[in-house]
């Protein structure tokens, strides 16, 4: 039987609904809907009559609203709208893939599927990956997992049934997946750079289907003079999540392969410019800030570089302005930029403030303790988590200027997630909610 609702009443209805709507809003906190949150740069959004003010100190026995234990294992960033955290984990092995939602007030969890298996997943080969990496992405309604090629799927927030899955896109990561879903407008954004195959794709949101699909151009130099593979598998690899730029008023999809930096028109997928890089395997995502963006190109040579993004084609060393040596440069964490000053932490606990502009050092503080984590900007503080359960606070500027060292029982891979006057942190065995 069809419902038909007359026009005044539709309109009435529909009233009502944004009326709804808006109060809902003003509910709830700024959502955090991916890896480096609204934004893309790790910044913490807040909205006209909310605060974003969470805690400077805590431990297990202080200003922890729950505590939740996390099945199976994963380092996705989780994401977080209207009260919902959702996040991924896998079995250790690899065999199953789940999504796991969890009521942000209460720390419920409710719920708790697998959405894959694969009988033979290709092993790790490292202690720093997992088979549950690449962080989920939300919008009012839906939220989007992905695990690499081991699948994608996507669930309605509200009933949470499974709209859709995706596991027919082939790639061989070798040493697991990492680089995390991408919302742009309508298509969520993939991508794969494994050692077999290296592409980007973009899935209808609605559906899951294919928009569209671009394999990388990038011109491999990774054969010896006998044509056999140097350090196979590699070389072509790529752990990076893109983000979007605009110029000309059009928007770009910045996304970083081995060995190659891209321009694509995220509406067709279209490759617009692109730039080679001396490195191989990127695991940092690149950061932008105006018409500079910043990159780390891999392994290799230990270099950062400064892009400016106003060329099209295949762009030379001649766009580069400024670039880095040494051993404070990560390759994992991905760095971020506040008021012209960049700061990033190296994977063995050398924290850098670099000016934008020019790449010259400011300061450098070493804090100790390793990362994978990439750090989050709040309220003036920016938050940073080490490996080891280590939770360190500082304020930016021309100076180090600490404000907390915190502990907890379990170290972090992930990323931590601002939510109102809360930080979620996902340690490799908990979720929790701190908040004084």
């Amino acid at each position: 039987m069809r419902l038909t609702i007359p026009g005044h009443l539709a309109l009435l209805l529909l009233l009502g609904l944004l009326c709804a709507s808006t109060a809902t809003v003003a509910e709830y906190p700024p959502a955090w809907t991916g890896f480096r949150g609204p934004t893309s740069d790790g910044h913490a959004a807040q909205a006209e009559g909310t605060t974003t003010k969470p805690p400077t100190h805590w431990s297990e026995t202080e200003n922890v609203a729950w505590k939740t234990d996390l099945p199976h294992k994963g380092w996705s960033t989780p994401v977080v709208m209207n009260d919902q955290i959702w996040l991924t984990t896998a079995t250790e092995g690899g065999n199953d893939f789940y999504a796991l939602g969890i009521d942000a007030k209460s720390g419920v969890i409710f719920f708790n599927e697998k959405l894959f298996h694969c009988e033979t997943p290709d092993p790790l080969g490292n202690a720093v990956n997992s088979y549950a990496s690449p962080s989920p992405a939300i919008e009012p309604g839906r939220v989007f997992v992905h695990f690499g090629r081991y699948g994608t799927a996507c669930i309605d927030t509200t009933t949470r049934k499974v709209l859709w899955k995706r596991d027919d896109l082939p790639c061989n990561h070798y040493r697991g997946p990492g680089s995390s879903a991408f919302l742009f407008e309508d298509l969520l954004i993939l991508t794969f750079d494994g050692s077999d195959l290296q592409y980007t794709a973009a899935l209808d949101t609605q559906t899951g289907k294919t928009a569209w699909k671009t394999d990388r151009s990038t011109e491999w130099k990774d054969f010896d003079e006998n044509g056999v593979i140097i350090r196979e598998g590699d070389m072509r690899k790529a752990f990076a999540t893109p983000l979007l730029y605009e110029r000309d008023g059009q928007p770009i999809l910045l996304s970083l392969g081995s060995s190659a930096l891209f321009g694509y028109n995220p509406h067709t997928g279209a490759e617009l410019w692109k730039m080679p890089n001396p490195g191989y395997g990127p695991g940092v995502s690149p950061v932008m800030d105006g018409n500079l963006a910043i990159l780390q190109v891999g392994y290799g040579p230990s270099l950062l570089r400064a892009i400016r993004l106003d060329g099209k084609g295949d762009l030379t060393d001649d766009y580069e302005a400024w670039r880095m040596e040494g051993k404070q440069i990560p390759h994992t964490p991905t760095p971020i930029i506040i008021d012209g000053l960049l700061y990033m932490v190296s994977d063995r606990g050398l924290l850098t403030s670099l000016e934008l502009e020019t790449g010259v050092e400011v300061w450098t503080e070493r804090i100790g303790g390793n990362y994978l984590a990439s750090p989050i900007y709040v309220d003036g503080k920016v938050y940073l988590c080490s490996n080891q359960g280590k939770y360190t606070v500082f304020k930016p500027g021309r100076t180090y200027q600490h404000i907390a060292t915190n502990t907890l029982d379990d170290g972090l891979m992930a990323s931590p997630v601002p939510y109102g006057n809360a930080l979620i942190l996902r340690t490799t065995t908990h979720l929790y909610r701190i908040e004084e």
